[in-house]
């Protein structure tokens, strides 16, 4: 592990000396490249550099040991025990850092939402997580941009398609996706009983058309009248697009933009990112046929999380995680959740790396 440390080390100190270059930016494209790379290696090159220097701080503290004074020895020990109990926090860091990560955790996210089981409460529910994933993504910064909103007459969502713009948006969502079930008194109960529905949630990387080969005679477009919120151009011209990928029968639609050819554009791009997902999820099914995560493997029919409005309960049944913060969930707060995911998730792969070593 120190020997490949090492030679980051080496790397990311070339890319620095590279950016001071006078000619660095003589090629932008390439001068970007090496910008994302330096600022990838920076965390584990910094983590790298303080397991060093804790290294240096025992062998420094044992030597000074060696004396005949006491009260030196015992401040000596404790600096000692206190070097080693960071070194080893910074070696199980490192061993983190130094994962292979997911090609695809920079990239932004198509989330799709869709109503499931019980009727217009399940519709309400649904139209309740695309409001609390656009106020987590305002909360990181990042950018909603919607792409299909079908509607109820109660103010429910049927299904709702929208990108998430912003760095490391696919890292942090990317464990939404499955069964989401509520557990509620609904709006439409007159009686005051609990009911339980469901919503489904698909999170993609988003990918350009040009990453995944589609033929042209593949595609089937329809195009129709957008209807629901979306401008005055709603209803007067037929600029909504459906496009059917034959094959393998995948459906995509966007009405959200003025020209047929925008929606066009859109829905080209959410079906790269439909045929890229099936073929990596045929791989690792091929691959790790037998073996399950212990974070689900994100199909959406798997039940992964519920929220019990009554008891102000929020339950990730992937990891046995439950908080009682079900209002502050709602309204956007999801590390708290997302955290224990991703650790959980680094935990396995380190178990998996180790086993294979």
């Amino acid at each position: 592990m120190l020997d490949k440390l090492k030679f980051v080390e080496e790397r990311y100190i070339e890319l620095c000396d590279r950016a001071e270059r006078p000619d660095f930016y003589s090629d932008p494209k390439q001068a970007a490249a090496y910008l994302k790379e330096q600022k990838e290696l920076a965390p584990l090159v910094e983590t790298y550099r303080a397991y060093l220097r804790a290294q240096q701080d025992m062998e420094d503290a044992l030597e000074l040991m060696s004396g005949e004074d006491a009260e030196m020895k015992a401040m000596c020990q404790e600096e000692f025990s206190d070097a080693k109990r960071r070194g080893e926090e910074l070696e199980q860091e490192l061993k983190f850092l130094l994962l292979p990560r997911d090609p695809n955790d920079n990239k932004n996210v198509i989330v799709e939402i869709r109503g499931g089981v019980g009727g217009e409460e399940s519709a309400l529910f649904a139209h309740s997580l695309y409001r609390m994933y656009t106020l987590y993504a305002a909360a990181k910064g990042w950018s909603v941009e919607l792409l299909n909103y079908n509607d109820t007459e109660l103010g429910g969502v049927k299904e709702a398609d929208f990108i998430i713009k912003g760095a490391g948006a696919f890292s942090r969502l990317k464990f939404e996706s499955g069964v989401h079930r509520v557990q509620r008194v609904p709006e439409t109960e007159s009686g005051g009983r609990i009911h339980t529905s469901t919503a489904t949630v698909a999170v993609l990387p988003e990918m350009e058309e040009a990453d995944v080969d589609i033929r042209p005679e593949d595609i089937e477009m329809q195009v129709y009248r957008a209807s629901g919120a979306g401008g005055q151009h709603i209803n007067k011209t037929s600029s909504a697009v459906r496009l059917t990928h034959k094959p393998t029968g995948i459906v995509v639609a966007c009405q959200e933009e003025r020209s047929q050819f925008q929606n066009r554009e859109k829905c080209m791009m959410m079906l790269s990112s439909k045929l890229y997902q099936m073929e990596q999820e045929r791989i690792n099914s091929a691959i790790s046929s037998e073996r399950k995560s212990q974070v689900g493997s994100g199909m959406r029919n798997e039940k992964i999380r519920t929220y019990n409005f009554p008891q102000s309960r929020v339950t990730d049944h992937r990891i046995g995680l439950t908080i009682y913060k079900i209002d502050a969930v709602m309204n956007g707060a999801l590390d708290e959740i997302i955290e224990p995911l991703i650790a959980a998730a680094q935990a396995e792969k380190l178990q998996g790396s180790e086993a294979a070593t």
